[in-house]
């Protein structure tokens, strides 16, 4: 009697693979590579199943019967650690940072798993985790079973045998990916073959997971689930080793853009080979709505790509700002996180410049909470390499201005009486608030440098600046490159302030926080 022979077959290039179907692609071939140092002969395996990996394709085959031997492949791929903690071997866990495994269960349960009733939870868990020079108690729930491992029987039927027909898809299993229209649910549920379904079941490995802050409609951290632009398998893999180990304020970011510029950032730096001018990934973010506050639901999509230019200012912004770092306040553990990356980055992923929309909405003031970070603007000010030196030349004449206006209140003063440069810089402001127009932003800016007096940069460059100062190229841009002056202007140490005032109330600094 002749033994019967399944195989399975997975192309990158196939039309119907989507971009997750491929981050998907990527994680069976994660997989099957460290399975193979574990079991290195098919013999080893139920049914001799057995496969072929290229940078493009991945040939599953096997005999006997489909459920057993899918069955031990999905519970060898998904696991569950001793801790509790998603346990995913086409990681290298053997290798991998007790931070990045955390960090990647509370990505997971928080995107693909993230209704309670796609796995079961015994307790919730927690670790402490070293976190700069302090030590944090992380929590999260800890796992005995979850969908992934039991599988194999939705991709089979009754007698064991990998099923012909499409299989109606959850939202487990491609987030986001739900029924349009529960009267018109025949026509609007999304179904895969088979195939396809087993390509979606290893995405979660392949795919990267970021934490956001709280907001006004979430009471807990959002989750930012990336899914990776994938042209070569293997080339992904080995890259992806190299990116995964960080340290748990890593995988916390201010947004979009900034989860997905840092992602981008990381593959860029570790890439073995540059075979492709394209740099992208999708964001997706997952947090609460007013209308669904019992879970998350995906709240946000977006598309982010980066050329060389993009990823070298923001690498400059994560030097100069600081990143990351935890406090204690009221006996809890809170992780502070940087607002101004996170601008930097959303501007430059909507191909603006880096200090675009710095003023903020409008009903909040420009530049507010930046009293810790003016030297940091300025180093990137300094540091960035600018495609019109004039704009940079434009700041320092801004600069020169203040320094100016600053020292006639210095001497109008008497020796005793503190000098209320902040009234100063909320009155200007305030004026700069009132342009709503290049007319107006003329008018601002005459008076602004009137009262200054001579401005060395401005008498040396004024034809370099003309197009600036009159609001020819675009008056908002103007009008911006003052609001990043005004911000990044250093006070002088030596201003005379007596020894019993009190701080000034616009220098706190503002940040969205989290507990742990």
């Amino acid at each position: 009697m002749s033994v019967t022979h399944h195989k399975i077959q997975l192309n990158l290039n196939d039309r119907s693979m989507t971009w997750l179907h491929n981050a998907g692609l990527a994680g069976l071939w994660m997989t099957l590579k460290q399975l193979e140092k574990k079991f290195p002969a098919s013999s080893q395996r139920p049914g001799q199943l057995d496969w072929v990996l290229s940078s493009h394709t991945i040939d599953l085959s096997w005999s006997g019967c489909d459920l057993d031997a899918l069955d031990w492949l999905l519970g060898q791929s998904f696991r569950i650690s001793h801790k509790g903690l998603i346990s995913l071997p086409g990681l290298d866990e053997q290798t991998l940072s007790i931070d990045s495994q955390v960090a990647i269960h509370q990505g997971i349960t928080g995107t693909f798993l993230q209704h309670n009733k796609f796995y079961k939870s015994d307790e919730e868990k927690s670790l402490n985790l070293k976190v700069g020079k302090k030590t944090v108690a992380v929590q999260y729930k800890g796992l005995t079973s979850y969908v992934h491992q039991e599988f194999a029987r939705h991709l089979c039927g009754g007698q064991g045998q990998l099923l012909q027909k499409p299989l109606e898809i959850a939202s487990w299993l491609y987030p986001g990916a739900v029924m349009s229209h529960a009267a018109f649910s025949k026509e609007t549920k999304l179904e895969f073959t088979p195939n396809e379904a087993l390509a979606l079941l290893f995405a979660p490995v392949a795919c990267w997971y970021f934490m956001l802050p709280i907001d006004v409609h979430n009471k807990q951290a959002r989750f930012v689930l990336l899914i990776p632009e994938i042209f070569d398998l293997k080339e992904y893999a080995e890259c992806d080793q190299k990116c995964r180990n960080l340290t748990y304020e890593c995988f916390w970011a201010v947004s979009l853009g900034d989860a997905g510029l840092r992602f981008l950032a990381l593959r860029d730096e570790n890439q073995v080979t540059l075979n492709h001018d394209s740099r992208q990934c999708q964001a997706l973010l997952f947090g609460k709505a007013q209308w669904a506050s019992q879970q998350r639901v995906r709240t946000a999509v977006e598309t982010v790509g980066a050329t060389e230019e993009m990823l070298s200012c923001y690498r400059l912004s994560c030097k100069a700002f600081p990143r990351n770092i935890l406090y204690d306040k009221d006996r809890k553990s809170y992780v502070l996180v940087s607002n101004i990356p996170g601008i930097i980055a959303d501007n430059l992923v909507k191909g603006l410049p880096w200090w675009s929309r710095f003023k903020g909405s409008d009903n909040t003031k420009p530049f507010e909470g930046l009293g810790f970070e003016k030297e940091e603007l300025l180093k990137m000010i300094e540091e960035t390499q600018w495609n019109d030196p004039s704009k940079k030349l434009f700041i320092l004449a801004c600069h020169e201005a203040l320094r100016r206006i600053y020292a006639k209140l210095y001497d109008r003063a008497a020796d005793t009486e503190y000098v209320q440069i902040e009234r100063r810089n909320i009155r200007i402001r305030s004026e700069l608030g009132r342009c709503k127009n290049a007319t107006t932003l003329r008018r601002f800016i005459s008076d602004f440098f009137a009262e200054a007096g001579q401005i060395p940069t401005l008498q040396n460059h004024w034809e370099e600046l003309l197009p600036i100062t009159t609001g020819e190229v675009d008056w908002q841009l103007t009008r911006d490159l003052i609001l990043l002056a005004l911000a990044s202007y250093k006070k002088d140490e030596t201003s005379k302030k007596p020894e019993n005032s009190q701080p000034e109330g616009l220098e706190s600094l503002q940040t969205s926080e989290e507990t742990v």
